[in-house]
């Protein structure tokens, strides 16, 4: 287990953790997600998805560095987006990752 599972593993254990996409949408909606995480391998509808909720509702968005099969071995649930719900515990995660870009351009359809 690397150190950032380590971190994402005790977000699990004090409840401060949000997985899979529903979860994660629901609390960037109501205003608990502290910061959303996604797997290297996430589907690019997926991750357009995201990056659109998370533009919207103002919540920083960060690669994990991680595959979903990585993620589901160390939390027992396979899942390419989590969110962490406390301040403190998703600038621990956070740290020493760059946030992924998001731009109104991403979500305009072009016709």
């Amino acid at each position: 287990m690397n150190s950032k599972m380590g971190l994402v593993t005790m977000c699990r254990k004090a409840g401060k953790l949000q997985i899979g996409m529903d979860m994660v949408k629901a609390a960037c909606q109501s205003g608990s997600a502290a910061g959303v995480f996604i797997a290297d391998d996430l589907s690019s509808k997926s991750l357009k998805e995201i990056k659109f909720v998370c533009s919207r509702y103002g919540v920083e968005l960060y690669a994990l560095g991680l595959s979903m099969d990585e993620i589901w071995a160390d939390l027992g649930k396979r899942a390419g987006v989590l969110a962490v719900t406390d301040n403190g515990l998703c600038r621990a995660c956070a740290k020493g990752l760059e946030p992924v870009p998001a731009s109104q351009d991403d979500f305009n359809s072009k016709k």
